[in-house]
């Protein structure tokens, strides 16, 4: 995903996040849909178990989120919740951000129009970076 400003566009935060593919996948074999009620949405949750490897496309997700709440200054927490951020595809099968109403608030907050994200993941890594522009 090309993280590019629209046209006129401004930069009003950059965040990132890596995690290991392996805590991820500790954690959900620990803690099972516990952890998955908590952190992820609906929407993520039937998305990744679609896939053979769930647990990578789960640390991407989990990488977007805490990238997403450090563009914010929060990070998670009373602000912005694990499911405050829905990550999804759009039309090319690119990442795109879904934030729930507390996300919107913090967006309208800060002067932001919406949320940029870019995902990538290895067998042993999940990283994600996440911008806040106002076009």
């Amino acid at each position: 995903m090309n993280l590019s400003l629209p046209p006129g566009g401004v930069l009003l935060g950059l965040g990132c996040d890596l995690i290991e593919v392996a805590r991820i996948r500790q954690v959900l074999e620990r803690h099972g849909d516990r952890f998955l009620d908590r952190v992820f949405t609906e929407e993520e949750r039937a998305y990744c178990f679609s896939l053979a490897q769930p647990h990578k496309h789960l640390a991407a997700r989990w990488a977007a989120k805490e990238a997403v709440s450090k563009t914010f200054t929060t990070g998670i927490g009373a602000e912005l919740g694990w499911k405050s951020v829905s990550i999804y595809h759009g039309e090319r099968s690119e990442p795109l951000v879904r934030l729930d109403e507390k996300g919107q608030l913090l967006l309208h907050k800060v002067g932001a129009s919406h949320v940029l994200v870019s995902l990538s993941h290895t067998e042993t890594s999940a990283m994600a970076v996440a911008a806040l522009v106002r076009a």
